[in-house]
């Protein structure tokens, strides 16, 4: 179970939410940043390759922070700006796109690619968006090259 999570951009509560669905071997902390599109995008440019806005981008990390009694397990980037039109999209709310994209973040942060796992990914993501009562998760609704 993720142990603790922080959260900026008015996500209140989104850290013990995603404590609360994650995996069972989830062990570990995560920050969760909900960041305007520009920045998001010049993260993706950045680190992937891509110059384009996407919804959420997963940082593994790559070595534990000292002085933690548990594990990082990584970064969460959220796109606001695209969580809110996907919400309306969707017709429901933010909070509940914000939390469809953490748990997709979170599943990437715990080594999981649903560009390369034959279906592991998204059976993950639809048995826990299924425990925490979400609609269609990412893989799930097509929503394309999320990372």
């Amino acid at each position: 179970m993720v142990e603790e999570g922080t959260t900026r951009g008015g996500a209140k509560g989104l850290g013990q939410w995603l404590a609360r669905i994650a995996p069972k071997r989830a062990r570990g902390s995560v920050t969760v940043a909900i960041l305007p599109d520009t920045r998001v995008r010049a993260l993706n440019r950045k680190y992937r390759g891509k110059d384009e806005t996407t919804d959420v981008l997963s940082f593994p990390a790559q070595t534990a922070r000292g002085g933690l009694r548990e594990p990082f397990l990584g970064d969460i980037a959220i796109s606001r700006g695209i969580a809110q039109k996907q919400s309306k999209m969707l017709r429901h709310s933010l909070t509940v796109e914000v939390r469809v994209l953490a748990l997709h973040g979170l599943l990437h942060l715990l080594g999981y690619d649903h560009e390369s796992d034959r279906g592991r990914m998204a059976r993950a993501e639809a048995r826990l968006r299924r425990k925490a009562g979400l609609p269609l998760g990412l893989i799930a609704r097509g929503t394309p090259d999320t990372t």
